[in-house]
C-alpha cells in the first residue's frame, strides 16, 4: 500500500525557515501512485486537534492553504522523485506542531484523505 514518510522536521528560531519533505511509495487500493493524488499536509499542536495546512492538486498543481499560513508557506511536488514539500519562512511559535503528510485518492470520490505519514516535528522557538 501507498506509504508517505516525511522528513526534515526540526528546531528554528521565530522568523526562521525549514523545507519539510515527504516521500511517497507503493500504490493506493485503487492502483494509483504518487503523481495520480492529490497532496497536502495537516499540523497537530499539543492538545489542539490536527489542522488542515495546505494541499496542492495531482493535475494542474493547484494550491489551497490555511489562512495562518498563507503568504508564508508554499507547498509544491515534484512527481519524478514522488516527493511533495512544505516549504516554510517566517515560522513563528504558534507553528510548533506535528506535521503530517496526507494523500487523497481521487478514485474514490472522497474529499477527506486516507492516507497519512507518521508526521516530523517542527518546533519554533522564541
Amino acid at each position: 500500500q501507498l506509504q508517505l514518510v516525511e522528513s526534515a522536521g526540526g528546531t528554528v528560531q521565530a522568523g526562521g525557515s525549514l523545507r519539510l519533505s515527504c516521500a511517497a511509495s507503493g500504490r493506493t487500493a485503487s492502483g494509483r501512485t504518487f503523481s495520480n493524488l492529490k497532496m497536502g499536509w495537516f499540523r497537530q499542536a499539543p492538545g489542539k486537534e490536527r489542522e488542515f495546512v495546505a494541499s496542492i492538486n495531482w493535475d494542474d498543481n493547484r494550491q489551497w492553504y490555511a489562512g495562518s499560513v498563507k503568504n508564508r508557506f508554499t507547498v509544491y511536488r515534484d512527481n519524478a522523485k514522488n516527493t511533495v514539500h512544505l516549504q516554510m519562512n517566517s515560522l513563528k511559535p504558534e507553528d510548533t506542531a506535528l506535521y503530517y503528510c496526507v494523500a487523497n485518492d481521487p478514485t474514490r470520490g472522497e474529499l477527506h484523505y486516507q492516507y497519512w505519514g507518521q508526521g516530523t516535528q517542527v518546533t519554533v522557538s522564541s
